[in-house]
């Protein structure tokens, strides 16, 4: 299966080189853009550190501040890291030539090793702004980590005078950490201009339970050879000494830290661990955890002894973004849970599976709690305790063990009953949820429930989405055994880290009245304790969840800001989502704030005043609804649009929804503007807004007129573009006076059917022509932005 792996990656990877080249050539002539999180080394820290990381990305000059969520860790910004001009590249070498006449004597090899890496370090930076652009600038930063901050995963932002960073996630945790000796680049004796080399891989010598933390990075001298895009990367290995009994569990993150990239292929680092005795034997290996690209080892010591473990890239590929963090040790390891979830309201008795646990169970007590999904840890007491397990004398009290995933919901639960196959179909009344295990290779579990003709009926399956290895398959049957409905895999756009949707989902209206069978298996015929499920059977239960992009707004007051809002709908609810700001923030106003029924996606743009807040505002975006008679309201979640292999796109969730008035007191020199008094900012409304009435209609195979007021006056020549229209839509004409704009709409009959709705964003250019002192005409086009959102439907003609 690794071999497979391996070359299905290197065979992806070089597809894709020559998109890679493209994609660096035209984001290095893209305009000038936000800052830009790519990576950050380490990429966490211990509880009461202080430390020093490198951050990787694009456009992050003038930095004002570093911002975590949560409370206790704190950064400032130490130095940019600048790339060496020609003209230093130049001096060294003139000094490079000039040792190399003394290169017999210790300190001058040395001096020409130490200016061969900055050479070669020049070399691969070049490359690299080539072909990775957005990871091609460094920034160094001080973090500082209190003793008493929550360990757990943070969102680390940088601010700049261009505004507030993307969310790059920064880890807290206990144990000791260790980091990776770089290995030193030498030269050989007889002669300066003879190839550099590094020397066998460095092992770094480290002590248990620990964290460490390290870069699978090209070698520069390797770099130069083979160009930025796909070079051989190096391996990291540490030693630690270990004793027989134990088991060591060695869990890599990678893939959590950075979950994708847009430029690599499978669009992550996928780590490999191999594990070696004192003698260098393999002893164990992984590439994966089950369905989770990010490997964890679990491993029983023979016999006393040291070890190593090795990191590398399946394809030992080596990127300045393949961070990674792997804690060792004889750590609390949570494998699965049953059941895998509970009822709201009421407490459950949690049997809990996995390595060196001081329990088998756990209570979740969910009195309080909403429907959701909830983490669930096993926690380290005083390892003095009775009970303990062996070598927990050196985990700190408190130490948590991975989560696991526990769901609550409000409909009535119960459990599988052996046997309940083809034979002996376990009987379940409507609606519920069971929870089960397929308990063995090729087992399938039956439940049969009666319903009546017309009768609509979900069968969902929640196996995957809570960590379940289960790979299902639904079939649901009449009485008699004919399928009626089958389903393998059922995308669920909210769970946007997973990559293989493989929980099942069948929605079927009943043909006669009559009993009838669900019957649910492993895609794969496999199974075991671990392959827990929860089984929901019920009529439609319409709803929607909300995803808003980009997880921070960086607005300005003299231009609208555009924002896509993400409809996620279920089990067949279409009607109109009305979204609105939870408490109407002063100064803040959303232009067509409605997701059209039917529509899964939809753009507006905000205004916002001029005198807005100075520090960033947390915005709450809600939706709301009507269904089945009552008002059903959601909160969006923030999150940001992120590409996969140069292809596909996920909605990464963040932590809130954050608004940055980018020309606001915190980047304007002179400081805020004014407040007006409190009625006016209550009253306050955009200088642009659509004129002629909402939706606009416009016919398939016609045009519809639309009448906007801009901000701005003296329009002269305007141009407008539609920013990321839908198929068939397109502007025929634009006429301008004052400060209204009448743009003529078309809807092309062959693409854009009657029903298509949602909103218009145009940009707006103006267009002027001037002449040079030669004599020539030159024209220029500049751009103002975006007019407010123009809410429009397709009718029939």
């Amino acid at each position: 299966m690794y071999k497979k792996r391996r070359m299905w990656l290197y065979r992806h990877g070089l597809a894709c080189g020559l998109a890679t080249l493209l994609l660096a050539v035209s984001t290095a002539r893209a305009q000038e853009t936000l800052p830009r999180l790519g990576y950050a080394y380490p990429a966490g820290g211990q509880q009461g550190s202080r430390f020093r990381i490198t951050v990787g990305g694009q456009y992050q000059d003038n930095i004002g501040r570093v911002t975590f969520s949560g409370a206790g860790v704190e950064a400032r910004n130490v130095e940019g890291i600048k790339p060496m001009t020609e003209a230093d590249v130049r001096t060294l070498r003139d000094r490079l030539t000039q040792l190399a006449r003394n290169q017999e004597e210790l300190a001058a090899r040395r001096e020409m090793a130490k200016i061969g890496r900055q050479l070669a370090r020049y070399m691969s930076a070049s490359l690299r702004r080539q072909t990775h652009p957005a990871i091609s600038e460094t920034v160094e930063l001080q973090v500082t980590i209190a003793a008493g901050a929550e360990p757990g995963v943070r969102e680390m932002r940088l601010e700049t005078g261009r505004g507030v960073s993307n969310p790059l996630r920064f880890c807290i945790g206990r144990l000791p950490e260790f980091r990776e000796q770089e290995p030193e680049l030498v030269t050989d004796v007889q002669g300066w201009n003879i190839p550099l080399r590094f020397p066998a891989t460095v092992t770094t010598d480290i002590t248990l339970p620990a964290t460490v933390n390290g870069q699978i990075i090209p070698r520069e001298p390797d770099a130069l050879r083979y160009g930025g895009g796909f070079t051989p990367g190096d391996a990291d290995r540490y030693r630690f000494p270990a004793r027989k009994g134990q088991t060591l569990v060695v869990a890599a993150s990678a893939r959590q830290l950075i979950p994708y990239l847009a430029d690599a292929v499978p669009g992550w680092f996928q780590a490999t661990l191999t594990l070696y005795d004192g003698q260098g034997r393999e002893v164990a290996f992984g590439d994966d955890y089950r369905f989770h690209p990010d490997p964890v080892l679990v491993f029983k010591v023979p016999e006393d002894g040291p070890y190593v473990v090795e990191i590398k890239d399946a394809i030992s590929r080596g990127r300045p973004d393949f961070v990674y963090r792997i804690t060792i040790g004889e750590l609390p390891f949570a494998t699965s849970i049953f059941p895998l979830g509970g009822r709201a309201g009421s407490q459950t008795t949690v049997e809990v599976q996995g390595h060196n646990l001081p329990v088998d169970k756990l209570t979740m007590d969910a009195a309080d709690r909403a429907p959701g999904v909830y983490p669930l840890s096993v926690r380290q007491e005083d390892p003095s305790a009775a009970g303990s397990p062996v070598g927990w004398d050196s985990v700190p009290t408190g130490f948590r063990s991975n989560t696991v995933p526990f769901a609550v919901d409000t409909l009535p639960e119960c459990v599988e009953k052996e046997p309940n196959d083809d034979s002996a179909a376990q009987p379940v009344t409507l609606p519920g949820i069971v929870n089960g295990r397929i308990d063995r290779p090729g087992d399938w579990d039956v439940f049969r429930f009666v319903g009546q003709a017309g009768q609509q009926v979900v069968a969902e399956v929640n196996a995957r989405r809570l960590d379940s290895p289960l790979d299902s398959v639904l079939e649901l049957t009449d009485a008699a055994g004919k399928r009626l409905a089958f389903n393998d895999d059922h995308d669920d756009k909210a769970d946007a880290l997973k990559t293989h949707h493989a929980d099942s989902l069948i929605h079927f209206t009943l043909p006669a009245d009559g009993a009838y069978c669900v019957r649910l298996g492993d895609a794969q015929r496999r199974g075991g304790p671990e392959y827990a499920y929860r089984l929901r059977i019920s009529p439609p239960r319409p709803d929607f969840a909300l995803r808003v992009v980009p997880s921070c707004i960086n607005a300005s007051s003299w231009r609208l800001t555009p924002v896509t809002i993400f409809a996620l709908r279920k089990d067949g609810f279409d009607g109109e989502i009305a979204l609105s700001f939870r408490d109407n923030p002063e100064g803040l106003v959303l232009i067509g704030g409605t997701v059209p029924a039917g529509q899964d996606r939809v753009r507006v743009t905000l205004s916002t005043a001029s005198w807005a807040a100075v520090e960033p505002i947390r915005l709450c975006l809600e939706g709301r609804a009507a269904i089945n008679g009552e008002e059903v309201v959601r909160e969006a979640v923030a999150a940001d649009d992120m590409m996969q292999a140069f292809f596909y796109r996920h909605l990464v969730p963040a932590e809130n929804l954050k608004l940055v008035l980018a020309d606001g007191g915190r980047f304007r020199p002179e400081g805020p503007r004014p407040a007006p008094p409190p009625e006016q900012r209550r009253s306050y409304q955009p200088q642009s807004a659509v004129l002629s009435e909402q939706p606009v209609k416009i016919p398939a195979g016609g045009t519809a007129e639309v009448q906007v007021r801009g901000p701005w006056g003296g329009w002269g020549e305007v141009q407008l573009e539609l920013s990321d229209p839908p198929e068939g839509i397109a502007i025929d004409a634009v006429a301008s006076q004052d400060r209204v704009l009448t743009v003529t709409l078309r809807a092309g009959a062959e693409r854009a059917k009657p029903g298509l709705a949602g909103n218009l964003i145009a940009n707006t250019f103006r267009k002027r022509t001037e002449t040079t002192p030669e004599g020539k005409t030159r024209e220029y086009r500049s751009f103002y932005g975006p007019l407010p959102a123009i809410p429009f439907e397709v009718v029939k003609p």
